[in-house]
């Protein structure tokens, strides 16, 4: 085991993951202080002041980043952290910050010759009450995590009304891509497994991501060694695009409707991934031999302060 560490668990926050990052904060600060380190939990709020206060009174040696969405998972936390020099887990400001920007993050991936759905972004009134696309497509907030806010518009459903908007003032809206949920853990410069994830109902949505029962988890994927192989390396490649550092999720949707071999598309990097009962990211791992405790052990031994 490492050397005795302080370390302070970051968790909760203000986002619509609170509760995930609850509960994976907790199965963190759990796994560390049973490994024998000496660990504080710090629930993360809007007050910033008592955020640094606590951190300060605990002098932490490294900070375990186990916020979700917005503003623990989009480069605000990580640069408090840069400033009060204290080494934190998974990727630094500016990867954070584009992963959660979901059009800069498309662009990236663009850039690095990955596949993403066709769309963009359009304003409320370029949506609502018409079709800016022929069904089915998507409409995603442009920067939540967790397929919060997500919305799949059918064949024969109508344009999505003025009554049921929840996006602000824009919106992300790609095309739907039909096939199969696989999703590739990252642990450094390695892809560690691809899993193939089957909701019970017509998608992955937040429920089926975080309620016991509502997806059946295939791992490793079955999709054949040749797409195995090319969604690990998608996955390694989007990680890199964005320029993250630590443990990710890559989220692909792999069209094989018509046969093989089929095609990926990257729909987005979670760049802190959930670490709760039913997450996927320990799953992978544990099928790769590399246990709970060992896993959070190499987060605080991969965290850095960049600055």
């Amino acid at each position: 085991m490492s050397a005795k560490k302080r370390i302070a668990v970051l968790m909760g926050g203000p986002s619509a993951e609170r509760e995930v990052s609850l509960v994976s904060g907790a199965a963190c600060a759990k796994a560390l202080a049973e490994l024998g380190h000496d660990v504080a939990k710090v629930d993360v709020g809007h007050d910033l002041g008592r955020v640094v206060s606590e951190l300060a009174a605990h002098r932490p040696d490294v900070a375990f980043n186990a916020l979700h969405g917005r503003f623990g998972e989009d480069g605000c936390i990580q640069g408090a952290l840069e400033l009060m020099q204290i080494p934190y887990t998974h990727s630094g400001v500016l990867a954070s910050a584009v992963a959660m920007d979901k059009p800069t993050a498309r662009r990236l991936f663009r850039d690095a010759g990955l596949d993403c759905a066709e769309g963009g972004v359009h304003g409320r009134d370029d949506v609502v009450g018409r079709h800016v696309m022929e069904p089915p497509y998507v409409l995603k907030p442009l920067n939540e995590g967790s397929s919060v806010g997500v919305k799949i518009v059918f064949e024969n459903d109508a344009p999505p009304a003025a009554k049921d908007w929840s996006f602000g003032e824009s919106v992300l809206v790609e095309r739907y891509i039909p096939g199969r949920e696989v999703q590739v853990a990252v642990m450094g410069a390695r892809a560690l497994g691809a899993i193939e994830i089957r909701p019970k109902g017509r998608f992955y949505d937040f429920e089926a991501k975080y309620t016991e029962g509502k997806a059946d988890h295939l791992m490793p994927a079955p999709i054949g060694e040749a797409p195995y192989a090319e969604a690990l390396r998608i996955g390694l490649a989007a990680h890199q695009a964005l320029g993250c550092r630590g443990v990710s999720r890559t989220d692909l949707r792999y069209d094989d409707t018509k046969g093989t071999p089929g095609r990926f598309v990257v729909l987005e990097v979670n760049t802190q991934p959930g670490m709760t009962p039913l997450s996927l990211v320990p799953e992978i791992a544990g099928h790769c031999g590399i246990g709970f405790g060992e896993l959070v052990s190499w987060m605080v031994e991969d965290a850095s302060c960049p600055r």
